[in-house]
């Protein structure tokens, strides 16, 4: 994981204290808002934890909406920080209760949103702390590269590991993305449930973004 200064720690609190608000779903790829702030973007399986992690980054229950039916999301979701920077959480993969044709329309637009945003810093690709890396995700970081995309691995759910467990799957998880040229060398181990990881995500998000106060 990438070593970060108090100052930056401090940074990123203050910043994701600041108002996050909903600003649009996206079912087509001409829907999307203009391209006039960074963007981090936020992709993983279907139930991976991707509503609970963002939600934690700003400190809102309800911001992102998790759902009992995992593959709900299908649409691209924008969330305004404070007016400097957007969260994006993309289409989850994997698996959902949809047909193969709806599946396949709002994985494609997902795919669209990478090749084409100008104002994307970085995709990062949430992986469940308990499984690490899977075939199933082999699909999302092929289309990371292809679209030659930053990307950084997020564990998650990292509390239901038993001591230690979580710095081995780190290391796993590192070098099976060692050799794709994309994926930005540093994975970082969180929970949304206890806050860990999050001061760190917070401050890479912000260096990533070049957003200040």
């Amino acid at each position: 994981m990438d070593d970060f200064t108090p100052e930056e720690l401090e940074q990123g609190r203050i910043l994701f204290a600041r108002p996050a608000t909903f600003v649009m779903g996206c079912a087509k790829i001409e829907q999307l808002p203009d391209p006039d702030l960074p963007e981090v973007a936020f992709a993983g399986r279907s139930n991976v934890g991707k509503s609970s992690l963002i939600n934690g980054l700003v400190g809102m229950h309800k911001l992102a909406r998790a759902s009992n039916e995992p593959g709900r999301t299908r649409e691209v979701n924008f969330f305004d920080l404070d007016g400097k920077m957007r969260l994006v959480d993309l289409p989850g993969y994997g698996w959902a209760k949809a047909s193969k044709s709806t599946v396949k329309k709002f994985q494609d637009l997902g795919r669209d949103y990478l090749r084409g945003r100008v104002t994307l810093k970085r995709v990062y690709l949430l992986i469940d702390a308990r499984h690490g890396l899977k075939k199933v995700d082999d699909e999302a970081l092929d289309a990371l590269d292809l679209a030659a995309v930053s990307y950084q691995i997020i564990l998650t759910k990292a509390d239901k590991l038993k001591k230690g467990e979580a710095e081995k799957v780190q290391e796993a998880t590192l070098k099976g993305v060692s050799k794709r040229g994309a994926a930005y060398p540093a994975v970082i181990v969180t929970s949304a449930e206890k806050g860990d990881g999050m001061p760190e995500l917070r401050a890479e998000i912000m260096r990533t973004t070049g957003v200040t106060l």
